[in-house]
């Protein structure tokens, strides 16, 4: 597939490094040459110095023969542009990264097809359904669901007191065939587990299963699943402004800021919300907003570094959820060691979205989970695929990869070795990174 995507800035230069590794045919556009360089020598891709809304520029880059045109440089107004005359030149699909809901208001969706964007990409928007998400189910990592929760896979976090901690897989297994842990995050690392591996104190695991038995992992995982009303979120950011929109009354929320300029702003954006003017970082404060009394604190400020250092206060004044904003990726493994909670990056959820449009043209008949090293995709089997040529065991599978569940006529099951996957059964696979395609191939 030919995919270029206009704007080598933190979202386009990772999604060009995560696809390069699907061996896609890559064209980055950006007018910094010195963002270009470093990505060239170091990734398979083509890079073009140029402007994404000039015809010269898109012309270079062949976007006439383009299967997918992803515009996200940091100006909204830019990336529609570059999506309406890629589009008029030829490219298949078009994607551009928004930064209001404006555009993606339903009464405003076929006017933003005519001009010729077929898709939208709207990070805060994604962020703030994964916050609701997280806080709706406050005993997990990441909760990942297929038709309307037939399947589940959760990622969640084994303290040494649990009681599969020390367990032996293949044990696990044999004595809850409700639950297949699909992989295990540990020490920085993601692995594809097999029987004889073992769940050690402070692994996260990710465990699938079905709808009936997912409440049932709270006492093999030693947790609580707490009810979440009050909300403290920290910075007043697009994210923080979208979420309280969303969350309807489910939730009481107050926003903290430091710059008083946008705290006079705020009440307008968030009527329903308490708005408090001072640093999040200063424990008086903190204790004056009755931090001790609130069930979920959110990080959302500009500094991954505040964030998570905000979250660790948190968690040790007792606060049951705590969520962190952190953009810097090479900071989310040392945060998920530091068991700050849930953590929120904007580039991984937009390179979610750009995975579902690679592995099914109707993405909304696919989902996409990307982790930092590993992704998680719902696929379905086709008429005369590999995939539906033998039981799994006989299949042989490479090592990066795992078949978690299935959907078939809209149940949801466990796979096991005998398991024969159908035509028309939609799978749960979790692969490391790099191997989605080679996945993909096995179902078409």
């Amino acid at each position: 597939m030919k995919i270029v995507i206009a704007g080598a800035g933190e979202v386009g230069s990772h999604l060009a490094k995560l696809l390069s590794n699907e061996n896609q045919d890559i064209i980055l556009i950006d007018e910094n040459a010195d963002k270009l360089t470093t990505l060239d020598a170091n990734y398979n891709i083509m890079t073009l110095v140029g402007c994404p809304t000039n015809f010269s520029s898109l012309r270079e880059a062949s976007v006439a023969s383009a299967d997918l045109f992803i515009a996200v440089t940091p100006y909204e107004t830019d990336n529609v542009v570059a999506c309406s005359m890629a589009k008029n030149l030829g490219a298949s699909t078009t994607v551009a990264r928004i930064a209001s809901y404006d555009y993606m208001d339903p009464a405003n969706r076929e006017m933003v097809r005519k001009m010729g964007v077929d898709r939208l990409i709207y990070p805060e928007y994604l962020a703030a359904i994964e916050i609701i998400t997280a806080l709706q189910h406050s005993w997990v990592r990441h909760w990942f669901e297929l038709h309307e929760g037939q399947i589940i896979l959760v990622g969640v976090r084994v303290p040494g007191s649990a009681q599969i901690a020390g367990m032996q897989l293949k044990d696990f297994a044999h004595t809850n065939h409700h639950f297949h842990v699909s992989a295990i995050k540990r020490n920085h690392e993601t692995i594809i587990p097999r029987g004889d591996d073992y769940i050690q104190d402070g692994d996260i695991l990710y465990i699938t299963t079905t709808r009936d038995h997912v409440h049932d992992l709270l006492d093999l995982t030693g947790k609580v699943s707490h009810r979440i009303r009050k909300v403290l979120i920290m910075g007043g950011s697009k994210i923080a402004v979208r979420l309280t929109n969303m969350a309807g009354d489910d939730f009481r929320f107050r926003i903290i800021d430091s710059d008083l300029k946008r705290c006079h702003e705020l009440p307008g954006k968030c009527p329903e919300c308490e708005i408090i003017h001072g640093d999040a970082r200063d424990p008086e404060l903190l204790a004056d907003v009755g931090l001790d009394d609130t069930d979920a604190f959110i990080a959302l400020t500009d500094s991954s570094e505040t964030n998570i250092l905000a979250c660790l206060t948190a968690k040790e004044h007792g606060v049951k959820k705590t969520i962190a904003e952190v953009e810097n990726i090479q900071f989310i493994s040392q945060a998920e060691g530091l068991n700050i909670g849930t953590i929120i990056n904007k580039k991984l959820l937009a390179s979610s979205s750009i995975f579902q449009m690679l592995l099914d043209s109707d993405s909304s008949t696919s989902k996409c989970l990307a982790l930092t090293d590993a992704e998680v995709a719902e696929l379905e089997a086709r008429p005369g695929s590999k995939i539906t040529k033998a039981p799994v065991k006989d299949l042989r599978l490479t090592r990066d990869m795992t078949l978690a569940g299935l959907i078939r006529d809209r149940q949801g099951m466990l796979i096991s070795g005998n398991t024969v996957i159908q035509p028309g059964d939609h799978v749960l696979v979790f692969c490391l990174s790099g191997a989605i395609h080679k996945v993909e191939r096995l179902f078409n």
